[in-house]
């Protein structure tokens, strides 16, 4: 495991005058400041300068214990020496040639064998792109058009994806039995939105409904196998069973959105941890601890459309940093205890935060996987995206500000899960999250008494929920 270099273990009080001054020379070229809508936090945008196993410190040199892994990639930790030196190496022999290397060959292999049911896969360079031609080998396999998603569920940022995702106000989403498509941003042309399908995640007799009223049109359902994009909600017992089911009896294809799951919740991913085999996956994230690789890939009928039928290509994809990074993480992933590690610190950190919370009498439960997982305070365990609308987030967002004042790092959004990697089980990280957590809490119920943050749910984001 990678381990941390030696720096200040506290954070009195944020220091932000070297971020203040880069926020605005960035705002003078960059829209927003960042490369990216998920980074843009207005006058709080965090401008990073390094990472090193669990920790990040910005350019001020405040320290951070990282749960947010930048959204899920590094499992084993930034700056993990044994992927970075096996990049290095494979590097310098080039990196780009828009032809195949071994490197591509072999982490395609690991993928197959790590995941048991793949037969053909291939690189590309983002869960973006991923789940893009995921959609389109499913559409040229069937000759059919539409594909469903879930409400609340982050794909990508293609605009097949970019439908029914974050809304704050659950009203916009239509009718509980009569879900609309709901486009998130401008740009999304109808004609591409009209052939994307929302349904409600958790809910089969609804699914059912749906494709035996419009079956015929229906090329695949994509799914998270947790709702990632709310703090990682599980299925329901027997769900995905049902819904494989569904989609043979319908001749329906069953895409699993690995990007977050994969290679996280088990060796084979969630299609291991819930007994459930698609017909078409994509990875990402986990795969590359952090470096830009992606595949996608299923069985080797459905597969069959690509080269000669389907159009793929990509000047990066397979790149070779990229490649060694996914043949050494999943090799390490393959050959050493690291996810049964992640797990266990989860574990541990959920005890902890219960020690905290169950003397408080606050309503609350976990939701997700132990690698992955979060925090809602609510009476009612949530079971598709609706319901986070009724649950405190408003507390949650004030505590996981807090948090970042007292060096600890989850996303300031109720909406996405607290990530660990191997290296969160060193030293005392857990229990200096436990601590933060503590004091954060305290102080955002303090507040609270005096009324400066709202007693009830409001619908409203810090920042938009990412993927």
């Amino acid at each position: 495991m990678a381990t941390e270099p030696a720096a200040s273990r506290s954070n009195p009080a944020l220091v932000r005058e070297a971020q203040t001054a880069m926020y605005q020379r960035a705002m003078r070229t960059l829209p927003g400041g960042t490369d990216s809508n998920f980074r843009a936090w207005g006058d709080d945008t965090i401008y990073v300068d390094r990472g090193k196993g669990g920790y990040v410190w910005d350019i001020d040199g405040n320290e951070y214990i990282d749960l947010r892994m930048g959204y899920g990639p590094v499992i084993l930790g930034h700056g993990d020496d044994r992927v970075d030196d096996y990049v290095n190496e494979r590097m310098r022999k080039g990196v780009s040639f828009s032809l195949t290397s071994e490197d591509e060959v072999q982490a395609m292999e690991l993928v197959k064998e790590l995941t048991g049911w793949v037969d053909k896969v291939r690189m590309t360079v983002s869960g973006t792109e991923a789940t893009m031609h995921a959609m389109r080998i499913a559409r040229a396999y069937t000759g059919r058009d539409r594909i469903v998603k879930f409400e609340g569920q982050y794909h990508g940022v293609h605009d097949y994806a970019l439908i029914s995702v974050a809304p704050d106000v659950m009203s916009e989403l239509g009718d509980a039995d009569a879900p609309v498509r709901l486009a998130w941003g401008r740009g999304i042309p109808d004609a591409v939105a009209d052939t994307i399908i929302p349904a409600r995640y958790n809910n089969i007799d609804a699914l059912r409904r749906l494709f035996e009223a419009r079956g015929e049109e229906i090329a695949a359902i994509i799914v998270e196998p947790v709702l990632g994009n709310a703090q990682g909600i599980m299925p329901k017992p027997g769900f995905h069973q049902a819904m494989r089911a569904l989609t043979e009896e319908f001749g329906i294809l069953l895409i699993f959105d690995e990007v977050k799951t994969g290679f996280r919740f088990a060796k084979g991913g969630a299609a291991e941890f819930f007994g459930v085999t698609p017909d078409l996956a994509t990875y990402a994230k986990a795969m590359g601890n952090g470096y830009p690789a992606a595949a996608f890939g299923g069985r080797e009928e459905v597969m069959s459309v690509l080269p000669d039928k389907v159009s793929h290509g990509g000047t990066y994809a397979g790149n070779r940093i990229a490649a060694a990074a996914a043949v050494k993480t999943l090799q390490i992933i393959r050959d050493t205890d690291a996810l049964e590690v992640v797990h266990a610190t989860g574990r541990r950190v959920q005890a902890g935060l219960r020690e905290v919370l169950n003397p408080t009498g606050l309503p609350y439960h976990f939701t997700g996987h132990p690698s992955m997982f979060g925090i809602m305070f609510s009476e009612v365990e949530a079971s598709e995206y609706r319901d986070w609308a009724t649950t405190d987030h408003e507390l949650y967002d004030a505590v996981a500000v807090g948090m970042h004042a007292r060096g600890a790092m989850p996303e300031p959004d109720s909406r996405e899960p607290w990530f660990f990697c191997e290296a969160h089980a060193q030293g005392d990280i857990v229990d200096r999250v436990v601590t933060i957590f503590s004091d954060s809490l305290d102080a955002a119920l303090e507040a609270r008494a005096h009324g400066d943050i709202g007693p009830e749910p409001s619908g409203a984001m810090s920042h938009p929920a990412a993927g």
